[in-house]
């Protein structure tokens, strides 16, 4: 049964048939995620960085130059850029404190982006270094100094 099986109406009329197509899109990621885990190449995956002032400072810097149009200089998910896409972009601020944004789970996302979730999100893999994708994510995890 795919992530889509749930309709409204059933378990209390919460599921992805009774979200909007933009939430259906966004919450593809986190389903695949709790369902199947991340693709094997990424499975077991942690940082490379310690989270050092220099590597936040290097951190930011990656982030403002490859992120923040999309998702805002705070991670709030206001950058110019994302304004019009649907799905808009991920609160990042909030959602690196979740227990499911781990590192494994990050590393996908930013490396992989969301064409296969049909979402505008880039794939960073082939631009940004690993070392660089941990840097941003030590820098979000930092609160985004």
């Amino acid at each position: 049964m795919g992530p889509g099986h749930m309709r409204s109406g059933q378990s209390g009329g919460w599921g992805m048939g009774s979200m909007g197509p933009g939430q259906q899109q966004r919450m593809q990621r986190h389903w695949t995620y709790m369902n199947e885990g991340v693709p094997t190449a990424y499975r077991g995956a942690r940082s490379s960085v310690r989270a050092t002032p220099e590597v936040v400072s290097e951190g930011r810097k990656l982030y403002m130059d490859n992120c923040a149009s999309c998702h805002g200089s705070d991670g709030l998910g206001d950058g110019d850029a994302g304004r019009s896409l649907e799905p808009s972009p991920a609160i990042l601020r909030s959602f690196v404190q979740m227990p499911m944004s781990g590192d494994e789970y990050l590393l996908w996302a930013i490396s992989e982006g969301g064409e296969r979730f049909e979402t505008a999100m880039p794939a960073f893999k082939e631009s940004l270094s690993e070392d660089d994708i941990w840097k941003i994510i030590a820098y979000m995890r930092a609160g985004f100094p």
